[in-house]
């Protein structure tokens, strides 16, 4: 009864947090609301028995994924989106999302799921295969992320040098 209570707190944050997500017009805001549900997706991976998940959730997406949008939201231009009021296609979007909304209630309803059978994974085997095995993919995938990371930092820096000396964003000499 008591994981029932939990589990149906943290499915209500991560709707919540979801909601939040997508109605916010502060995009600062949509980074916690974002944060927020993240760490409710945690929470409900530590009922479900997989500390691992857990723990990947918070450090990789909780962390690593809401700093690098709140650096994007640093180096973006917001000059350029002023004049962005609203989403013409609002309208468009609610109805997809209600229509999926709609065929995964009826998947989850018309399936019968099995029951689940828990078996549990010890810290170091997974460390080992993690580490052997996936330690290059990994390795590569950082990499990637932080090359990424500087080259839209140094894109900003050369764009608003330029704008600061009179120039203009197309390289052009200032009139």
């Amino acid at each position: 009864m008591a994981s029932l209570i939990a589990f149906s707190f943290l499915a209500t944050l991560v709707l919540a947090g979801g909601i939040g997500v997508v109605t916010t017009r502060n995009v600062g805001y949509a980074a916690l609301f974002l944060l927020l549900s993240l760490i409710a997706v945690a929470g409900i991976f530590i009922l479900s028995l997989a500390e691992f998940l857990a723990l990947v959730q918070v450090l990789i997406y909780g962390g690593a994924v809401v700093i690098v949008i709140i650096f994007a939201l640093m180096l973006t231009r917001l000059e350029e989106f002023s004049h962005v009021r609203d989403n013409p296609q609002k309208l468009v979007a609610a109805i997809a999302a209600l229509m999926m909304l709609g065929v995964l209630a009826a998947a989850f309803l018309e399936f019968e799921h099995p029951p689940a059978q828990l078996k549990e994974v010890k810290f170091e085997a997974l460390g080992e295969e993690l580490f052997a095995r996936w330690a290059i993919p990994f390795e590569v995938a950082s990499l990637v992320l932080l090359v990424s990371l500087l080259g839209a930092f140094l894109i900003a820096r050369v764009e608003r040098r330029g704008r600061d000396r009179g120039g203009t964003d197309s390289g052009g000499d200032a009139p």
